[in-house]
């Protein structure tokens, strides 16, 4: 039977540390909560297992060792997992928080990836995969909804690690549902072989597929019918992928020894098909939602979602979206938690239907409750504070209570400010990983109550810090290339001509070396396409040397070619290849064609010949046969001029029959 989904512990404090603070999402394995780290004062995804899962003593063992190999992952493309533990029977992982959605939620929103953005996307999840399958890691379950995106569009593999142990596990989906993996799985896996990084190869080129065309390839209606068509053939090449279709081909084939060794091979593939592609235009990142300010961490939001319902075709597990609530942030935190809180489809379930009318009209009464409860606190606490109850809330006064602009840009949160009659004044900027401009804290904090004209003192984030670009001037195009892509910008080369640098060699980049520039920006690489061409000079008329003596002046070699000419003098030049004043590389080589004077021919004797005999042998000479008294099969009896005589290519001769 499928695990009941753990009781909601909005409040409550795991291991003594991590107080969780919203959830955000729940689904096949449990459900995620934005949380507090109170010892290191910092955001952080804590994901709770379900109550089924912590009962399964086999499971625990499995995912604590899985937990531990998890945590000893560090790579730039992969989520990391900064804890895990058990408490009074409930288990957890505790991760990063990305804030800006998943791939999954960029797809259900309709968009379709350009090819350029498939690569880019394509590119970081095979760096990580190679990470991980160096060290003899299998992540198992490479999805959409396993791919996130933090706050600067850079993309991390979500779960590694988890899939494996969920595997293993003693309970199973509801009977007739498609289990999500399977939409996204390698043939192998389905059919319970061994499995190493190849069939996370295969998922990769399936998402990629996905992202391009909007259509999950090789699908039946059922897990079954899906395993398939995958088993007896590959992803075809999409036209849609432009050149990364091949790349995604040979990933997506069925027998593992068709498709890419490693995962390094492919993002080779990828890197060579983004080079014939435009930058990659940014992701509209979806972020990851947030409620009305109330405060409320039980509210669902508007889209709420459940699978209750069967949809056409195949669906991924249980999964209940819950809109991510604002949480209050506390000044005194070195980093702060936007208002977008954490995607809703982190979990490795998909999101499946909408949750039926009947459900949402059930939750009604505990909003309403939950929002009645807050009133009463809230007056509760200002009559223990005295002398603000009321003017802050029953009206009667000038006091407002202080609005929450964290994870607002400035322009909103100022309008925001006024709208309540208050002024924001800037006391700060820092260097921080959110984006510049974004609202990182204020004071008063949220919920605090002031005069209306009074000010709120925010710190604004200048943006994350900026990465040196490297050196790359003198090297060759491709070293050049690959030197900025190490260092995580994206590369656009631009072509010049240059009388001084040899073609194909790094001139310089835009910005310069050893300036600054945002991770994942865009870096011209300004690369020598060599000398302008020049004109190749009118040399006909002339002699040999004369004519190499003014190529040679304009930086051309010469190389010599005789050839018979009617009209050119003996050893006067005819002409050049290429010819006067066509464009040609500086340095390149020039022919100059020199003239041998007309071709001359000895004629024949044909006397005693048939005249078809004899017409024949003057036309392979190059000669023309006239013909008197003609008859078939006639003997020729004279012919003018006579055998031996010194004639032009072309000259006519007459034969008498």
């Amino acid at each position: 039977m499928s695990p009941s989904p753990p009781t909601d512990l909005v409040g409550h404090v795991l291991a003594e540390r991590y107080r969780l603070l919203a959830a955000v999402g729940s689904g096949a394995s449990g459900r995620v909560y934005v949380g507090e780290d109170l010892r290191l004062r910092r955001r952080v995804a804590v994901k709770v297992l379900h109550g089924n899962l912590a009962d399964d003593a086999g499971f625990l063992r499995r995912f604590r060792s899985e937990a531990r190999v998890a945590a000893a992952l560090s790579h730039p493309h992969i989520m990391a997992v900064y804890d895990w533990g058990e408490d009074r029977g409930v288990a957890f992982m505790v991760f990063e928080l990305l804030t800006g959605g998943s791939l999954r939620a960029i797809l259900d929103s309709g968009v379709r990836l350009s090819p350029a953005q498939c690569a880019h996307i394509g590119r970081q999840v095979a760096a990580a995969l190679a990470y991980a399958h160096g060290r003899g890691i299998v992540h198992r379950d490479i999805k959409p909804a396993n791919l996130l995106f933090d706050e600067h569009g850079i993309v991390r593999v979500a779960d590694f690690g988890l899939a494996r142990a969920l595997a293993e596990s003693s309970w199973t989906e509801p009977a007739g549902t498609v289990v999500g993996t399977a939409r996204y799985s390698a043939p192998e896996q389905s059919l319970g072989q061994p499995l190493d990084g190849r069939a996370d190869i295969y998922s990769l080129a399936i998402v990629l597929a996905e992202a391009g065309t909007g259509v999950v390839p090789l699908t039946g209606e059922t897990a079954v019918n899906t395993l398939a068509l995958r088993s007896g053939q590959g992803i075809a090449e999409l036209s849609e992928l432009g050149p990364l279709a091949p790349v995604v081909a040979r990933a997506g084939q069925p027998d593992p020894n068709d498709r890419f060794v490693d995962a390094a091979t492919m993002g080779v593939d990828l890197t060579t098909a983004a080079r014939s592609l435009p930058a990659p235009a940014a992701l509209v990142l979806p972020g990851i939602g947030s409620l009305a300010e109330t405060g409320d961490h039980t509210r669902l939001g508007g889209e709420d979602r459940t699978s209750t319902a069967r949809p056409s075709g195949p669906v991924d597990p249980d999964v209940t979206q819950i809109a991510v609530p604002r949480v209050s942030i506390d000044t005194r935190a070195p980093k702060t938690f936007s208002d977008e809180g954490f995607p809703a489809d982190f979990e490795s379930g998909e999101i499946d239907q909408p949750v039926p009318n009947r459900m949402r009209r059930s939750l009604v009464p505990l909003v309403v409750l939950v929002a009645v409860a807050g009133i009463l606190g809230t007056a509760f606490a200002l009559i223990s504070g005295g002398g603000q109850l009321g003017a802050g809330v029953f009206g009667g006064g000038t006091s407002a209570a202080a609005p929450s602009l964290v994870g607002l840009n400035s322009k909103a949160a100022a309008a925001r400010a006024t709208k309540e009659g208050l002024l924001m004044t800037v006391s700060d900027r820092r260097t921080v990983d959110d984006p510049a401009g974004l609202i990182i804290s204020q004071r008063p904090a949220p919920g605090e109550f002031l005069s209306e004209g009074d000010e709120i003192e925010v710190t604004v984030s200048s943006g994350p810090p900026k990465v040196l670009i490297p050196k790359v001037k003198g090297d060759l195009v491709a070293a050049a290339q690959s030197k900025l892509e190490a260092a995580g910008f994206i590369v656009a080369v631009e072509r010049r001509t240059d009388e001084v640098v040899a073609q194909d060699i790094a001139l310089a980049t835009r910005p310069r070396a050893n300036k600054r520039a945002p991770r994942e920006s865009t870096i011209r690489l300004l690369v020598s396409d060599g000398p302008a061409p020049i004109a190749v000079p009118d040399v006909a008329g002339k002699t040999y040397d004369d004519a190499a003596a003014v190529l040679k002046e304009k930086r051309f070699s010469a190389t010599r070619r005789d050839d018979f000419n009617d009209t050119v003098a003996t050893g006067v030049v005819v002409g050049t290849e290429p010819a006067a004043a066509a464009l040609a590389p500086r340095d390149s080589a020039v022919v100059v064609v020199v003239s041998k004077g007309p071709e001359v021919i000895t004629v024949p004797n044909l006397v005693g010949q048939s005249v078809e005999a004899a017409s024949a042998a003057l036309e392979r000479l190059g000669l023309i046969a006239g013909v008197e008294n003609f008859g078939a099969q006639r003997k020729v009896r004279a012919q003018d001029p006579a055998a031996g005589t010194k004639v032009r290519r072309g000259a006519k001769i007459t034969l008498f029959l």
